[in-house]
């Protein structure tokens, strides 16, 4: 490769890496205070001790001190039910970006990838306003479907990665999405945090402003990756969301990691969607202190994404990445979901980032069975997925489990439920992922 065909691809991945980080900052600053604003939403109290308890600015630790008072029993009511909304919002939203993610991924392919991400940047700028100003619980959820329907960026984000990559930098690559995945999850929850403590309105204003300079930078800077002569042309067959989830039997190792995909997919979406819940309940933590753990994840991520993908990677290769990455990750649910004290929880966090190895070198070794006219299709086909764990995952994880294990009906209170059922699933897809490896062995080289 000639050093002018590297020049550009080291400047799109720096562009398209910029307009990543700006547009997850804008969905971590959200992250802490949805919940909350769902629950003042629908008559909710603001979020209280579950018993009577002594919290620390971070990381609080919950003492019980007596025996539940009708005020406690009630206050677990309120969360029971905030965790029903909460479950179906999170189920709607899913629902929408599994209908429109192969669209978006097949209109990608036939008009490139920077003009799907400019509307999809635009749309998002104007959901943050629509949640911002929600007067219902009816608003959120029409602000929640326009971004089901233009959460594209990071599919299409995922496919422009593959465009400019080549086989020796694709994971590096990959790893360096984690990264911005990272810096935007270290700031945003962080800041969230903190603009929900002022206003729990505010951060979505905030969020919506960053979209909206998201957009005006795409427009004046970014470039296209896509050259026109690897466009394919849009039907409506290949759009279709099952269609495009079949589309991977053309790729059978790709359609044997699917299993793998879904599982520790579906465990993710269950830990993302019950985490505010659950830390608010077990351990009383806020608005603020939960910024502050899902800064701590964003740290860890950049640690890991950015410092140790490339090394482990090059050291156990993609494979033995994926294995080594979901056993640490499948450690850490157990852990999550077992933890008796608040201050547990950041050491889990810390240990289970080092599972963050595993989605790069499972994105790799997808992209490197693609060919370059299908990536967004794939990518599509995987973003159809992922929506459908997040349409299971906020009604199993939420909806059922949680509201259930902290009800009086369950035969033991276990909030920690969800996480550890998500520790099984994690279990489950390192034997899947074990089988395929043998099925499709590793080509010598």
């Amino acid at each position: 490769m000639t050093d002018s065909t590297k020049q550009p691809r080291k400047a799109a991945i720096a562009f398209i890496l910029l307009t990543l980080f700006i547009d997850i900052l804008g969905i971590g600053i959200v992250i802490p205070v949805l919940p909350e604003l769902v629950r003042e939403l629908v008559g909710e109290d603001p979020v209280t001790s579950v018993i009577e308890t002594e919290v620390s600015p971070a990381f609080g630790e919950a003492a019980a001190t007596s025996l539940p008072t009708p005020e406690v029993l009630d206050t677990t009511k309120n969360f029971s039910r905030a965790g029903r909304y909460v479950g179906v919002i999170g189920a709607t939203y899913a629902l929408m970006q599994f209908l429109f993610a192969p669209i978006i991924g097949a209109l990608s392919d036939r008009f490139g990838r920077r003009p799907v991400l400019l509307v999809s940047m635009f749309g998002l700028g104007i959901d943050f306003l629509i949640q911002g100003f929600a007067p219902n619980i009816f608003w959120l959820f029409v602000g929640r479907i326009l971004a089901g329907i233009m959460g594209a960026s990071l599919t299409t984000g995922n496919a422009y990665i593959a465009d400019v990559s080549t086989d020796e930098t694709r994971a590096r690559n990959f790893g360096l999405v984690g990264v911005m995945f990272g810096l935007g999850f270290t700031i945003g929850p962080a800041l969230g945090g903190l603009l929900g403590g002022i206003s729990l309105r505010l951060p979505f204003f905030v969020a919506a402003g960053l979209a909206l300079v998201n957009w005006l930078y795409g427009y004046f800077v970014v470039p296209e990756s896509l050259a026109p002569d690897k466009r394919t042309p849009f039907t409506l067959r290949g759009a279709n969301p099952l269609g495009s989830i079949r589309r991977l039997g053309a790729y059978p190792m790709v359609a044997a990691l699917a299993a793998v995909f879904v599982c520790k997919s579906l465990a993710q979406r269950g830990l993302e969607n019950v985490w505010v819940l659950y830390t608010g309940f077990r351990f009383s933590w806020d608005a603020s202190t939960n910024g502050l753990a899902l800064g701590l994840v964003g740290v860890m991520a950049i640690i890991v994404q950015g410092g140790m993908v490339r090394p482990v990677i090059k050291r156990f290769g993609e494979r033995g990445a994926v294995i080594g990455g979901t056993i640490i990750s499948a450690l850490a649910f157990a852990g999550y979901g077992l933890a008796t004290e608040g201050w547990m929880i950041p050491c889990i966090i810390v240990f289970g980032a080092f599972g963050g190895v595993s989605a790069p070198a499972i994105q790799s070794l997808v992209t490197g069975s693609v060919s370059e006219t299908e990536q967004g299709r794939i990518q599509g086909a995987l973003t159809s997925l992922t929506s459908l764990t997040n349409i299971i995952a906020p009604l199993f994880f939420n909806t059922l489990l949680f509201s259930y294990f902290i009800s009086d009906s369950a035969p033991v209170q276990l909030p920690g439920a969800p996480l550890l059922v998500g520790s099984i699933l994690l279990t489950v897809s390192i034997f899947i992922a074990i089988n395929v490896f043998r099925q499709f062995p590793q080509k010598s080289t």
